[in-house]
């Protein structure tokens, strides 16, 4: 690693550090607040008098007065409709691992609100992560799988849980102002769930102020379709915050990923994971392959010793992006890490790989290292490469209550940059 020589930027500002920032989550005003929790564990609810189970196969609603039991696998099916008034309290079974699986031609609409969010939440006295399934929506937007089709394997011969097609501007519901704590249940029959997933998902399916907390699995993960994630949060996941895969044509927008070190998965564990493939000879190379767009993004790792837990090595690093795969990050903030980007080692470092995978006017604050190829210590062409002034890449070592607004604060913390106060170096 190159020597460092700090360089103190004067930002000659006339509005508050409060106004909207340029990197990072933006706003004039925390988004974050007041429809999020930062302590689930602590929050109760009324107990169940519904009981959701089986297939919905006809229009349906979800009313605030009840309180409803997801009991077992909950499939809607048919081409039908579940609507969710704002406010709902859906529980998650313990026992049964329960889900709400949206079927190919299926929809759900759970529009909630600010003041009203509707929440997915467990059933246990004590919550804890993977307490129950989560919420997946499969549609009939492509994949970039052999085929044009795959299946989640919830169910078992895989009819009620394939998704993939050709309607890239399909319509699969409306989730805005949702709340999915504690899922990501483990199934020795199916594996592994995650908070939220998004399987052939089209364009036209409206996804707005998400709060995924306490995921055991993936708090997001995009499978193909085309889908643009907006206030999205991921909140103490345990495996990833953010994957894309299988040909995914995803937007990320104004969303935030907020990570403990002392909460891992032995598969890994990262803020943003994009690959095109798990394997090579399981894809139509004639397709489109994984291409995301992430613009005013952070992703930080929330320590009260960053730097000890990176030195210790209880952090890894923030992102994973694959061979054959597109990545663009604009106006984004990347704090504590180890390193920032790992990128996989069949990825060759020539200008045709580099322009597909871009960073540009980046917030990179505390990591140790910046951009790597996966166990590979030299990263020096990487260094050049991305710290040309070309990028307004800015890089700093800066404590937390002097990079953000109020990252400190237990009941709604403000992860915008102080942008008053922040000290930048370049590496040199």
């Amino acid at each position: 690693m190159k020597k460092t020589i700090s360089i103190v930027f004067l930002f000659l500002l006339t509005i508050s550090s409060f106004a909207q920032q340029e990197k990072g989550i933006t706003g004039f005003e925390n988004w974050l607040s007041p429809w999020t929790d930062f302590k689930p564990i602590k929050t109760e609810y009324n107990e169940p008098n519904q009981i959701l189970s089986g297939t919905i196969s006809t229009n349906a609603k979800l009313l605030k007065k009840h309180t409803y039991l997801l009991l077992g696998k909950v499939y809607v099916t048919n081409n039908a409709s579940l609507t969710i008034e704002p406010g709902t309290v859906i529980i998650g079974d313990y026992e049964s691992k329960g889900a709400l699986i949206i079927t190919k031609g299926a929809s759900l609409i759970a529009d909630g609100s600010q003041t009203d969010p509707i929440v997915f939440t467990s059933n246990r006295s004590v919550k804890k992560s993977g307490d129950w399934g989560g919420v997946i929506i499969l549609g009939d937007a492509p994949i970039n799988r052999l085929g044009g089709v795959a299946s989640v394997n919830l169910d078992s011969n895989g009819v009620l849980t394939s998704f993939g097609g050709n309607n890239s501007s399909s319509n699969s519901g409306i989730l805005r102002y949702v709340r999915i704590e504690f899922a990501g249940a483990k199934s020795k029959e199916y594996g592994e769930f995650n908070g939220l997933l998004l399987a052939g998902v089209g364009s036209k399916t409206i996804l707005e102020n998400i709060m995924v907390s306490y995921a055991t699995g993936d708090s997001f993960e995009v499978l193909g379709g085309e889908v643009t994630l907006k206030k999205a949060i991921s909140y103490r996941c345990s495996k990833d915050d953010f994957k894309f895969n299988y040909g995914a044509q995803s937007i990320l927008d104004n969303s935030i990923a907020i990570r403990s070190p002392f909460l891992t998965n032995n598969l890994g564990s990262r803020c943003l994971h994009a690959v095109s493939y798990d394997k090579r000879d399981e894809v139509d190379f004639s397709k489109k392959m994984t291409k995301v767009l992430a613009t005013n993004i952070t992703l930080v790792n929330n320590s009260q010793d960053i730097r000890n837990d990176v030195n210790t090595g209880l952090v890894r690093e923030a992102i994973y992006v694959g061979e054959n795969t597109s990545i663009e990050l604009n106006k984004s903030v990347i704090s504590g890490f180890n390193p920032a980007v790992i990128l996989q080692n069949t990825i060759a470092i020539n200008d045709e790989n580099l322009n597909k995978i871009k960073f540009k006017e980046m917030y990179f604050n505390l990591c140790k290292g910046n951009i790597f190829i996966e166990n590979n210590s030299n990263n020096e062409d990487l260094e050049n490469w991305y710290g040309n002034a070309a990028f307004f890449n800015v890089y700093s070592n800066g404590q937390y209550k002097d990079t953000f607004i109020d990252s400190a604060n237990e009941k709604t913390p403000d992860f915008r940059l102080s942008i008053d106060k922040i000290t930048a170096s370049k590496n040199d």
